[in-house]
């Protein structure tokens, strides 16, 4: 089917380029450059910085070589190294060639720091004030170098060796008297991150603390750049992305739906689906183990569906929860313990209410030997499934693995096999068998 181009280059309702940049992600990548070739120069480099790596690649990829060039010296240092993240090693080393000689300074600086570090999305291009200087002198050095810099409303100071002293924000510089020292108007508490810290260990400290940016120093405490705002949101966005994809059992795109195929959709989910099936083979074994019990009393495979849907979801819910309070720094791996009596005592609570109301019920359709076995069942798979919920993810943490990995589909895959496995053993049980 012939994919529709729409055109928002003559639509005055769409002049705004985060809009115009999801109208361009529906598009077929060559029809996507063609588009965007159509636009005014400043709407163009406006609607580029508004897509993903990924999407600014491909559009790079069907645009002359005089377009790619100038879209490239037009980014932010911290934008251009995560467009070359996103290309081949050889093109990047072709494209730093032809940049001039200031953006391809201010790039190689940037890769020289490991990926997924504060120093890859700082930006090294900032206004640095010194301590003796007045509020006048500070403002001149604003005015005098304002187009060089990311932003100019947190302004780091340093001594002559670069060393950093604290950080004045442009407010502050504004309402203060002319003749007073910089000095004096350092906040507190001063922040800083190293330039090797992790990315979303700063992100969460700019969200924490609620600054603009946040100031970022190497060895003996000397300035190298900052990380801003705007840099911190796209972290955390990718994070959780990130985090809501594995938890759903699949790895993240990093792109527009529609900008992927098919076969690297299905490349994303099958690996998945694949090491889930063969967990689920638990849940078989189990059943054919008891195949015996079974068959002696029919009515208990009425309740199988109703038993492991409930232990999966409790054990998600609990496995939710912990990896969104891992993720913001709410919960640590030394709370190990008091987060399984917690979500212990949630699971035999939740049970235990379950449990009544299914005795009352099941009771009065089959008999009371029925009714207890999955009142017990309901008690044990509800504690069970939350203590395994809650437990994995911090689990994981500990052996370096991502939470997001061992949650609620893997979790709800575990539960379901030992759930059944309780229950069984509860009938043989109560019933003698």
């Amino acid at each position: 089917m012939r994919q529709k181009v729409v055109d928002i280059t003559n639509r005055p309702t769409d002049s705004d380029p985060i809009k115009i940049a999801a109208e361009l992600n529906r598009l077929e990548p060559k029809k996507r450059a063609r588009t965007l070739q159509q636009m005014p120069t400043e709407m163009i480099d406006a609607v580029f910085w508004q897509l993903e790596p990924e999407d600014q690649a491909v559009v790079l990829d069907n645009v002359p070589h005089d377009q790619v060039i100038r879209l490239l010296e037009s980014m932010d240092p911290d934008d251009r190294v995560h467009l070359f993240q996103a290309m081949p090693a050889d093109l990047i080393s072709r494209l730093m060639t032809q940049l001039s000689p200031r953006e391809r300074h201010c790039t190689e600086l940037l890769l020289a720091y490991p990926k997924e570090t504060a120093g890859r999305i700082m930006t090294p291009e900032f206004i640095r004030l010194k301590p003796g200087m007045t509020v006048s002198d500070g403002l001149a050095e604003v005015r005098r170098h304002r187009d060089k810099a990311e932003t100019i409303y947190v302004l780091p100071v340093s001594d002559d060796a670069m060393r950093l002293v604290g950080v004045v924000e442009l407010e502050d510089l504004v309402l203060a008297e002319p003749d007073e020292r910089i000095q004096k108007l350092i906040r507190e508490p001063q922040y800083s991150v190293s330039a090797w810290d992790d990315q979303e260990v700063t992100a969460r400290l700019i969200q924490a603390a609620d600054l603009f940016a946040v100031p970022v120093v190497e060895k003996d405490n000397r300035l190298v750049g900052l990380v801003t705002v705007d840099d911190a949101m796209d972290v955390l966005q990718s994070e959780e992305t990130e985090d809501i994809a594995r938890a759903g059992a699949t790895e993240p795109i990093g792109r527009a739906y529609f900008s992927v195929s098919p076969v690297r959709l299905v490349r994303s989910r099958i690996v998945w689906l694949s090491l889930l099936a063969l967990a689920g083979t638990l849940t078989v074994n189990v059943l054919s183990a008891f195949e015996t019990t079974l068959e002696a009393v029919v009515s208990l495979a009425l309740f199988i569906p109703l038993l492991i849907g409930i232990g999966g979801n409790t054990g998600a819910q609990s496995a939710t929860t912990i990896v969104r309070a891992m993720a913001t720094e709410e919960i640590h791996t030394g709370d190990l313990l008091r987060v399984l009596l917690r979500e212990g005592l949630v699971g035999l609570i939740l049970g235990a209410l379950l449990g009544i109301i299914a005795f009352l019920v099941v009771s009065v359709i089959f008999d009371r030997d029925i009714a207890l076995i999955v009142t017990l069942t309901l008690i044990i798979i509800c504690t069970l499934a939350s203590l395994v919920g809650s437990s994995m993810p911090l689990f994981a943490r500990i052996v370096g693995v991502d939470p997001a990995v061992v949650s609620a589909p893997v979790v709800t895959t575990v539960v379901d096999a030992t759930g059944l496995l309780v229950y069984f053993l509860i009938a043989a049980t109560v019933l003698g068998l």
